[in-house]
């Protein structure tokens, strides 16, 4: 159910930007409608359905408003997995918060996208968020940005689109959060097992 679930949101998520390739000119719009278009984006987007912890509702599960965008919980252990559900040939599993993803790659947390400057995207500028969105690197030049992350439907959206973006994360309110580090595939089979 999970395979499914996974497929189709990615679909979805993929068909979205591709119908947002339209180009608003920063130099037609206020920094408060730069914001409110990241704001739009974001959540049109799906950003808070990986890189917010979650919450459990009567309606299920929901993004922590008080942890929005703050990625994986540091303080929280990965959940037991059977070494053979990750097995060459399987697909991807997930935690319950959607912040944890384990497949053919090893082991992927969502990244803190709060502007915190020690464990966010404090640091980072515009131009750097872009490059990162285009490349699939870390910071435009680091380490790649790891499933499910879109970076490949994200990075086809305008330049202006994208500082829309980076302008609405910079006001989100910064929130210490380390993530852990991602698993190689190679080191899977041994965290799985010292779990």
């Amino acid at each position: 159910m999970r395979k499914n679930f996974l497929f189709s949101f990615l679909c979805v998520l993929s068909l979205l930007f591709l119908f947002l390739q339209f180009d608003c000119s920063s130099n037609k719009m206020t920094k408060e409608d730069q914001i409110a278009r990241g704001k739009y984006l974001v959540t049109i987007g799906g950003c808070n359905d990986c890189h917010s912890p979650k919450i459990m509702t009567p309606m299920g599960p929901v993004p922590d408003s008080t942890r929005l965008l703050s990625g994986h919980p540091a303080e929280q252990p990965l959940a037991a997995i059977d070494p053979k559900t990750v097995a060459p040939g399987n697909w991807v599993l997930t935690d319950d918060g959607t912040t944890t993803w384990v497949g053919p790659w090893g082991i992927s947390y969502t990244a803190n996208l709060t502007p915190d400057s020690s464990t966010g995207l404090g640091l980072w500028t515009s131009d750097i968020f872009i490059k990162a969105m285009r490349t699939g690197k870390h910071m435009g030049t680091g380490r790649m940005l790891l499933p499910p992350m879109p970076w490949q439907s994200i990075g086809q959206l305008s330049d202006n689109d994208l500082r829309a973006i980076f302008a609405y994360l910079q006001t989100l309110k910064p929130i210490n959060n380390r993530v852990p580090a991602p698993v190689p595939p190679n080191m899977l089979s041994e965290k799985l097992m010292n779990n």
